[in-house]
């Protein structure tokens, strides 16, 4: 596989990466055992894919000490990013809310290095921006890290033009991570060009709309208890069942293209700048190898203006988060 720089940095990443959350406990049920999770790791390394995302917040701690263990024996060849900004319960099981104090990062990184079982991290994401600390003082804590030698590079999710301004010019940012897709194209109004200015890459997560765009979530799809994505008002029945009309204009595309709809939508993508790099997240290795084969997909000028031209013409039904979900994100 080919790989690609984020922005103007130095860190080199395989053209996509994998998402690991769905790997552990903390957002439904996983349909294999660690050791199956595991290989699925391992299985997608020996493809191309040196790029896995983790967080602390997933389980919580459970899926970056799974990250940990599955990449301990090949930290030399992957880049491993994961993200603080999220309190937890007395007991670690529970967020009840945001915390980005600086002497609260410094701590959780502490904790993350042990659990990823790394002298330190790549790529380390502020999760949310937290309206009570100025993400001066966040960019600020992080460039200790830096200098420190804990942390590689910084980088910002979902976070507004603004934030991503302020912060960069305390320490620069070498990434930003927010969803991006078929159906999800709000960064470009203004966080892209943004990114494109400053020389910073972009990371779309839920690039496949949450399994919607590759087709493993149907109107007869039931959310098994825990799963979140069964709280989402666009991935209720109803709007499945309306949006059904987009996934098939995609999908006659895809026929054409003698390709899926998922490949459709990660090639399309990686069509839109050269330091975009998706990380679709999958429990399954059949998937990631559909996955990585979007990265030989050419998408014409006319496939992308069919596209274009479906995403401005076909609505897609419901909001992609819970309200108060979606209050965390463009701050």
């Amino acid at each position: 596989m080919h790989k690609r720089k984020l922005g103007n940095s130095n860190l080199e990443v395989s053209a996509i990466g994998l998402g690991c959350m769905r790997m552990s406990a903390g957002h439904g049920p996983v349909p294999g055992t660690r050791e199956e999770m595991i290989a699925v790791m391992r299985g997608a390394l020996d493809r191309g894919i040196t790029f896995f995302d983790t967080a602390q917040v997933y389980g919580p701690f459970v899926n970056e000490e799974l990250v940990g263990k599955g990449l301990a024996q090949v930290r030399d060849q992957v880049v491993i990013a994961t993200k603080f900004g999220f309190a937890f319960s007395p007991d670690g099981r529970t967020s009840p809310g945001l915390d980005s104090r600086p002497a609260y990062i410094k701590q959780s990184v502490e904790e993350s290095l042990k659990r990823l079982q790394v002298e330190t991290i790549d790529l380390l994401y502020q999760h949310r921006v937290d309206p009570e600390v100025p993400i001066e003082d966040v960019a600020g804590a992080v460039k200790d890290l830096i200098q420190e030698g804990k942390v590689k590079h910084f980088g910002l999710s979902e976070a507004s033009a603004q934030t991503i301004r302020k912060a960069h010019a305390v320490q620069p940012v070498t990434a930003v991570q927010s969803e991006y897709s078929l159906w999800w194209k709000r960064p470009e109004e203004e966080v892209l060009p943004t990114l494109e200015e400053l020389g910073i890459g972009f990371v779309p997560y839920s690039p496949l709309g949450r399994g919607y765009l590759a087709g493993s979530v149907t109107e007869d799809t039931q959310f098994l208890e825990g799963d979140n994505r069964g709280s989402y008002p666009r991935l209720s029945v109803e709007s499945r069942k309306a949006n059904r009309v987009f996934l098939d204009a995609i999908a006659a595309l895809a026929s054409k293209k003698n390709a899926t709809t998922a490949q459709i939508a990660l090639a399309w993508l990686l069509a839109q700048k050269p330091w975009i790099v998706p990380i679709p997240g999958t429990t399954k290795l059949g998937r990631v190898e559909e996955n990585i084969a979007a990265t030989a997909l050419e998408l014409t000028a006319d496939d992308l203006r069919v596209i274009d031209g479906i995403t401005k013409e076909i609505p897609v039904q419901g909001d992609r988060y819970p309200e108060a979900l979606e209050q965390m994100t463009n701050r």
